[in-house]
């Protein structure tokens, strides 16, 4: 399979259910923000984390794709047929049960602070930033949002806050307060 198809030369892409948008369509944004939200979290990983943030990561990177395919499925006729590419009400406990975990072993959080730390915290820190507007762009989609996207977004992006916490705490970096 070659990786470039020449479909996408005028400026179109199509939707999982053939459909032929712009690449400025808003659904195209929404599902790119979601793959910029993964490649930050890939860089987070690359930049060195304990086994256990990694492993958190890496099934994280796996959900992305599946929203994004949700994004990219304007019909939902894919995820009925390949499981990978569902989502349900467990993978937002997942990630809750995660938060409560991680923050378990952090010191309370007292006030706002600044992004930053250990390169990975930090790359976190910008996963956490690109998940918002992900999940912005999902929510400027109005009704042709999904519900159930949004909610995941918006659970992600405080597990990502928790899990750049994490990482800066077990650096022994202490957090800088605004």
């Amino acid at each position: 399979m070659k990786i470039y198809t020449k479909t996408g030369d005028l400026g179109e892409t199509s939707l999982f259910d053939n459909t032929r948008v712009l690449k400025s369509d808003e659904r195209v944004d929404a599902y790119g923000e979601v793959d910029e939200t993964n490649a930050c979290l890939g860089a987070a990983r690359a930049a060195g984390v304990d086994a256990d943030i990694s492993a958190l990561i890496v099934t994280l990177q796996q959900k992305l794709f599946a929203l994004g395919a949700r994004l990219a499925d304007p019909s939902q006729k894919i995820a009925p047929r390949v499981t990978k590419a569902s989502l349900t009400e467990a993978d937002i406990t997942f990630m809750e049960d995660a938060i409560d975990q991680l923050e378990a072993g952090l010191p309370p959080l007292k006030a706002f602070i600044l992004p930053g730390g250990a390169p990975a915290g930090a790359a976190l820190h910008l996963a956490r930033t690109v998940c918002r507007r992900a999940e912005r762009r999902v929510v400027a989609m109005g009704q042709e949002g999904d519900p159930f996207v949004i909610i995941y977004l918006n659970r992600l992006s405080d597990l990502l806050f928790v899990m750049a916490r994490a990482v800066n705490h077990r650096a022994g970096l202490a957090e800088t307060e605004w």
